[in-house]
């Protein structure tokens, strides 16, 4: 090479994202987890279609360089297709869109239970079943669905429709990654365990001692502090680059040792 090639060749290399070229469509983007993993997915050089139901606090996102924000109510199948029809390619389908309940058995109603199930898993199969096609005809595709460490993995005190929606979530992942690899497409879920978003927050602060509750989360972690949203949008990037090719089916978890 010459001088003038390695030099403007290291550059380019050097400017080079993980996630150059790809196209992700991810829900629950407009704060908390969701939001970090799209700041995070543009950053890396990605095209990122950000959606969610908050308006006003999704287009925050409008200045973003890389992200479109797109309202989208994630439980309404018509308006998933009318917008999956003005997305031609996508390389990553990031489910994130849920709900935290809180209350045993005795303490969920029906109408609660069914809420959580249609806003946590059927949104996913909703979006899935839109978006796979696409995939399958390119012959590749990433899906990652959002699941928890409070699911199959670990039983939590008062989360107990959470869990059942999320070990569903672990389950759907599994059998996707199963029907699906043959055709190019993996897909693989991660566990989160607390992390200080703003959903966690407003659940907190709605307790009669917000202060002591605060404690107490902090109390049942072993590293002693929850995890920024940030540090489970480094794991996403991961998942939705070529440096996970090989990994499919897999539930990962990034709970600071909280279900050991």
């Amino acid at each position: 090479l010459s001088r003038f090639e390695a030099d403007h060749g290291i550059s380019y290399i050097l400017k080079m994202g993980r996630l150059d070229g790809k196209v992700i469509v991810l829900s629950a983007g407009a704060q908390g987890m969701g939001r970090a993993a799209a700041e995070a997915f543009a950053k890396e050089g990605a095209t990122v279609y950000a959606t969610d139901i908050n308006k006003e606090k999704l287009m925050e996102l409008s200045g973003v360089a890389g992200i479109t924000p797109e309202v989208l109510d994630v439980t309404k199948k018509d308006d998933i297709v009318a917008f999956a029809a003005k997305i031609p390619k996508i390389d990553v389908l990031f489910n994130c869109a849920g709900f935290v309940h809180n209350g045993t058995i005795l303490e969920t109603d029906e109408a609660a239970w069914d809420f959580s199930f249609n806003v946590n898993v059927k949104s996913m199969y909703l979006m899935t079943k839109e978006f796979l096609p696409k995939m399958i005809a390119q012959g590749k595709g990433n899906i990652i669905n959002m699941a928890s460490v409070a699911s199959s993995i670990k039983g939590a005190p008062n989360r107990c429709v959470y869990g059942a929606t999320k070990a569903a979530v672990i389950g759907f992942t599994k059998a996707l990654s199963a029907d699906h690899i043959s055709q190019g497409v993996r897909c693989n879920c991660i566990c989160p365990g607390t992390v200080t978003t703003p959903s966690l927050l407003g659940r907190i602060n709605a307790l009669p001692d917000p202060e002591q509750s605060m404690k107490d989360f902090i109390a049942r972690q072993p590293m002693k502090r929850m995890a920024g949203p940030e540090e489970v949008a480094h794991l996403l990037v991961y998942l939705a680059s070529d440096e996970s090719q090989f990994t499919t089916g897999s539930s990962v978890v990034i709970d600071g040792g909280w279900s050991n």
